[in-house]
């Protein structure tokens, strides 16, 4: 019956999640932060701050990094992007007349390519000003300027007041397990930590390094959208070999674009190369450790499970959910190795 019961719960859980999934992701966001900012919180107690003091230090102080990267980055982000907009004619021009007439050369079939450059060359006539219209009508909408507003007033807000009482929330919940069940599911709890702060932490840390090296590697190769792919590859490398491979394809049609040779492919290759040496032999071990777990297969499984089952909300889901589920079949299967079942001639 009590198997029935919490399988019944789950399943309306579950439903709610679905229905709520667009609502629920600046509070998930802001359960992470503030997940991620607990030890340091904590770490701050010990010193003797009281817990309201040391939950308005870390907030303070995360925040106005946080508001420095942004007022650092989004104003170049910006540019490249304007950049991007305004020399996308040139480059489709030149991939019409000698990039795909090159590519056909070499090719062994044709490839009828001119069709569709000259329909997005008429729809992109005047330049910028098609995609500034787009953008101008999207900014000016009430119901997404006020949905934006909203997140980014949710989310310091959410991470702020759960930071506060983050101690006395897992107390509560712990109590809350039934007596019989507890020190198992504290057990679990405790390896669930584990796993998820090595994940958040070390992961974020990981994918701000590669970030860097990727944009600092491309800008000295003079790639005028180097912060931009940068960024993307660095922000896409939660999954295992996706920043690597989105990272180049994407630099390397930037780099053919703007320098119509392939030799800054090579100088890519070995940026990307390189990078992804750095990420296995020293960021992987030194700040995510072996304690995650975590196959490549499960996680790009986990990651398009996710955002097809509840989109954005799903894929930042995906993960925590998809270790601290690798914890519980650990134990699971430590349960079966020890019954009768197996050991059972």
């Amino acid at each position: 019956m009590d198997r029935w019961f919490w399988m019944a719960i789950a399943i309306v859980a579950g439903y709610l999640i679905y229905l709520l999934s667009p609502v629920l992701t600046p509070f998930l966001v802001g359960a992470i932060l503030a997940y991620i900012a607990d030890p340091l919180a904590d770490l701050l107690e010990l010193k003797g701050l009281s817990r309201n003091r040391a939950v308005v230090l870390v907030f303070s102080v995360l925040s106005l990094v946080g508001l420095g990267i942004l007022v650092v980055l989004i104003p170049l982000i910006q540019q490249q992007i304007v950049l991007f907009v305004t020399k996308l004619p040139h480059y489709l021009n030149w991939l019409q007349q000698e990039g795909i007439p090159a590519l056909q050369q070499s090719l062994p079939f044709e490839l009828d390519f001119n069709l569709l450059l000259e329909q997005l060359k008429q729809q992109l006539e005047g330049g910028s000003k098609a995609v500034f219209s787009i953008l101008s009508v999207v900014s000016q909408s009430g119901f997404t300027l006020l949905g934006w507003l909203a997140n980014l007033v949710l989310i310091p807000l959410v991470s702020f007041y759960l930071l506060l009482d983050w101690d006395h929330f897992t107390a509560h919940v712990h109590r809350l397990v039934p007596r019989k069940y507890a020190d198992v599911v504290g057990q679990l709890a405790h390896q669930s930590d584990d796993v998820l702060a090595n994940f958040f932490r070390g992961q974020l840390m990981v994918m701000s390094v590669l970030a860097t090296i990727y944009t600092i590697g491309l800008w000295i190769i003079g790639l005028e959208f180097a912060l931009l792919i940068g960024l993307i590859a660095g922000l896409v490398s939660f999954v295992p070999y996706l920043g690597l491979i989105v990272g180049m394809v994407i630099a390397a049609i930037a780099a053919v674009m703007q320098f119509h040779e392939l030799m800054p492919i090579l100088y890519i290759a070995i940026i990307f190369g390189g990078a992804q040496l750095i990420e296995g032999f020293v960021l992987t071990p030194l700040l995510l450790g072996d304690k995650i777990g975590l196959h490549p297969v499960v996680v790009i499984f986990a990651v398009l499970a996710g955002g097809e089952l509840f989109g954005f909300f799903g894929m930042l889901l995906a993960l925590p959910v998809a270790a601290v589920a690798m914890v519980l079949l650990r134990h699971s299967h430590q349960q079966y190795i020890n019954s009768e079942i197996y050991s059972s001639e």
